[in-house]
This record gives structure tokens, sequence and C-alpha cells, in this order.
């Protein structure tokens, strides 16, 4: 194993590199939270597929192949669905509104009042899905080291914190970027024809397979619909996916470019379930569908390959975990804290802006690796997370890109109703049911309607202003001129 410990050392020194680096570009809030809002098509490409595509997608994508076969793809699939969804008829007027967070779009659109509650649902979010990123190091390391839990959770964490700190979004966006590459090729071009090879090739794998494994629908309709609900408008209205988008130099970038990303999800979910059918074939028995990546990385790659393989799962976990980070500092910085203190925002950029990011990332992180040491159900925590997302954002935030007549009061209903709909339904029919998000959802969806409904329009100049940024027009927030990079 001495080969594959020197690749996985040499892989995290070369994030913590990537960390100092970023940190001497991050000179202000904009390039600090948002990389300066001038990423080109190819680091923006790459890093939006790196963020959204984790440890859940590549772990979990092969583990539900392994008990599904093809149709375990869908989980991914939906991602990259959302992805696709939001690049396509969203992303462009997204990143002309020129703010850092979702909240501070629900206050532009809604006239303020919003930014506070919408910002402690989307803290709650981004925090659960940092913590069950973080847990997965455990796995990780596990399988390299035979490393203690708690141990595993504070060394891959702590790297994650570190060079998310020193360079912020600039930081993440070039660890990312090596992130993507190694995903890219560890398991697409390495992982994926070993493992069809190992289980005897495609015929092998059918003769040995129920056939169920090879229908695109095996995995079930009702849960098929689920992953749409969470995962594809999850993608929509997530700040950590929100924040990326944020990066972009223009709308051509924004639309395009996450275009690329969401194909290229589509392939990797395909991919995961190939191997976790391999997977089935070579070794029937395991004791959890999750083991079927860390079993066969283990027992059938050979050396270096090996190696490359738990980097390109470690790189899933780190991109999202970080992605995750940022987000939830920039929230509870941004849309909590400045606003319970009574700050006043300002437009302009100032290092102790930069600083006070830097502090809260760091506050974040370590309360994070807190969570997560004393967490043990993943799955459970990032159903919340997303359940409270859906039920309680999903409506005000489209609602307010796509219907004039809703209000404050109707938006402020729905993330309330919503929310507490979700949480009281998860009590009642358990945490992983299907019926909080349904239920919750159509809940939080009356309320915004009939609350809008039912109270004055937005005022005319708050609307005017709105159109104006969606429009691109805010000369007031648009930065000096800088060179583009790709």
């Amino acid at each position: 194993m001495a080969v594959d410990y020197t690749v996985i050392v040499v892989y995290l020194a070369g994030m913590l590199a990537m960390g100092w680096w970023g940190m001497r570009r991050a000179r202000s809030k904009s390039e600090f939270l948002v990389a300066g809002r001038r990423l080109g098509p190819v680091m923006y490409s790459g890093t939006m597929a790196a963020i959204v595509l984790g440890g859940a997608s590549t772990i979990g994508g092969v583990g539900l192949g392994y008990q599904y076969g093809l149709s375990g793809a869908w989980m991914v699939f939906t991602i990259g669905l959302g992805l696709l969804a939001l690049s396509v008829f969203f992303s462009a007027r997204i990143a002309r509104l020129k703010v850092y967070t979702v909240s501070e779009m629900l206050d532009l659109r809604y006239g303020g009042r919003a930014g506070v509650i919408s910002g402690v649902v989307m803290w709650a979010y981004t925090l659960m899905l940092a913590v069950t990123s973080t847990i997965a190091y455990a796995t990780i390391f596990d399988v390299l080291f035979d490393m203690n839990r708690t141990v595993a959770i504070i060394l891959g964490g702590s790297i994650v914190v570190a060079y998310s700190t020193l360079g912020g979004m600039w930081s993440i966006t070039l660890t990312d970027m090596v992130q993507f590459v190694v995903k890219t090729i560890g398991v697409l071009l390495l992982l994926l024809p070993i493992a069809v090879v190992k289980a005897g090739g495609f015929s092998e794998m059918k003769a040995k397979l129920p056939t169920s494994y090879f229908d695109p629908l095996g995995i079930g309709g009702e849960t098929i619909f689920t992953y749409v609900l969470i995962y594809t408008f999850g993608m929509l209205i997530g700040q950590d996916i929100w924040q990326r988008v944020f990066t972009a130099r223009g709308d051509r970038t924004a639309k395009w470019g996450g275009t690329v990303a969401g194909t290229y999800c589509l392939v990797y979910a395909l991919a995961g379930a190939v191997i976790g059918t391999a997977a089935k074939v070579i070794y029937p028995k395991l004791g959890s569908p999750d083991d079927a990546f860390a079993t066969i990385v283990k027992d059938e790659l050979p050396v270096g390959v090996r190696g490359l393989v738990l980097a390109a799962a470690l790189a899933a976990v780190m991109s999202t975990s970080s992605g995750a980070l940022i987000a939830c500092a920039t929230v509870a910085n941004n849309d909590i804290w400045s606003r319970l203190r009574g700050a006043v925002r300002r437009t302009d950029d100032t290092h102790d802006e930069v600083r006070g990011n830097r502090v809260f990332i760091l506050i974040m992180g370590i309360g994070v690796i807190g969570t997560a040491i004393a967490l043990n159900n993943v799955v459970e925590a990032l159903t919340v997370a997303y359940n409270l997302l859906v039920g309680g954002l999903l409506v005000p935030i489209l609602g307010g890109l796509l219907w004039k007549r809703g209000t404050v009061q109707g938006a402020l209903a729905s993330v309330i109703v919503g929310g507490l709909a979700v949480i009281g339904l998860m009590a009642g029919y358990g945490i992983l049911a299907n019926e909080p998000v349904y239920y919750g959802l159509l809940a939080s969806l009356v309320a915004y309607v009939a609350v809008s409904l039912a109270t004055k329009p937005t005022d005319a100049a708050v609307l005017a202003t709105w159109r104006e940024r969606l429009a691109g027009r805010n000369p007031e927030l648009v930065s000096e001129p800088v060179p583009a990079h790709q």
C-alpha cells in the first residue's frame, strides 16, 4: 500500500498548497466569496460538477447500483437534471443579480424582511450538507489506513477547513478543478472499465443477475418521483449551488458551462450504477450496499491505481464539503449575524469583510467537525436538510422568479408553513418517509398563493429595481474590469 499512501498524501498536500495560493488572490469580499465573479467556462463547468457530485453521488451512487442495478443511477441522474434546469432556465438571471446569497435575492425581490428566516433555513441545510460530507471521510480513511472514525473526521475535515479558510472561493475553485480531474480519471476512466472487466463483461453481468437489475425503472416510480422533488428541485435553490453560479463571469458562462456540468452528472450517474452492478456480480453478499465502492477498489484494483481511485472518492467528498462549508459560513455571516446585530450592508469590498468571512468559515468548520463526530445517521441528516430546503424555500424562490404577484408576506408564510409542516410530518411519518416533502411542499405553495393574493402587491419601485437587476443594469455593483480567467 506504500504507493497508494504516497498518492493520497501528495493529493492532500496539494489541496493545502492550493489553499495557500488562493489566499493571495482573495483580497476582497467578492474575490473571497464568489472568486471575483470572473470564472470562465472551463473552470466554471469543472467546479460546478465537482460540488454537486460528492460522496453521496460516488459512494452512495455505487451502493444504489449494487442494490438496484442500473436504475440505481436515478439519484445522481436527478441531480444532473436539476443542474441542467438551473443552467438553462435560471442561471443567467441569477448571475445578473450580483448578490452573495439566496436570502439577499429574496430581500431584493420582495422588498426586505424575508432574509433572516430564509437564512436560518438555508443555514440548517448547508450545515447538514457539510456535516454529512465530513462524516464520509471516516469511510475513506478507514479503507486507506484502518483509522479511527473520530480521527478520520478530524483529519479530513481539518484539511478542508484549512484551505477554505485561507483562500475562500478561490481556494475552493482551484481545489475543485483538481478534484474534478481526479474524479474523471479515477471513476470514469479507470474504475468503470476495470469493474466491468472483472465482472466478466455485460453479458456475464446479465447472466448472473436478475432482470430487474437492468430495468430502468426497477428502483420504483415513487422513489424516482421523490428524488426529483428533493434533488432536482434542491439543485434549483441551494445556496451552495447558487454561490457557484455567482462565480460565472457572464450569462453565457453560467448557462452553457452549467449545461456541460449537468450533462457530465448524467454520465457520472450511469457510471456509478454500472460499477455497483458489476460489484454485485463480484461480491454478491456484501453486508451493506455502501461497502461496494470501497470493497471493489481495495480488492480489484492494482497498486497506484487503487490510490488514485481512493483519491477520487476523497476528492468527491472534499468538493461537496468545502462548497457546503463556505455556503454555510456566508449565510451565517451575511444573512443571520449581520442582520441580528443591525449591520448596514455595503456594496464595497473591504479587508475587514474578508477577515470576518474567514473567521466565520473557521467557526462553522469547527462546528461541522464536532457535529460530524457526534452524529451517526448520515442518510437521516441529509434527508432533514433537503426536506427543509425544498419544503421551506422552493416555492418563495421560484415564485419570486416566475410570479410578480408574490408578496413578502406570502414568502414569509410559505417559508414558515412549509418548514413547520415538514418538521411536523417528519415527526409523524418518520424522517425517511416520502410524505413530509410531498405535503410540506403543497402546504408551502398554498400559503404562498393565498397570502400573496390576500395582501397588497409588492411596491412598484421594488419590482422596478428587481427588473433592473435581473436585466443586469446595476452599475453601482459592477466591479472594475478585470482579466478573465479560464
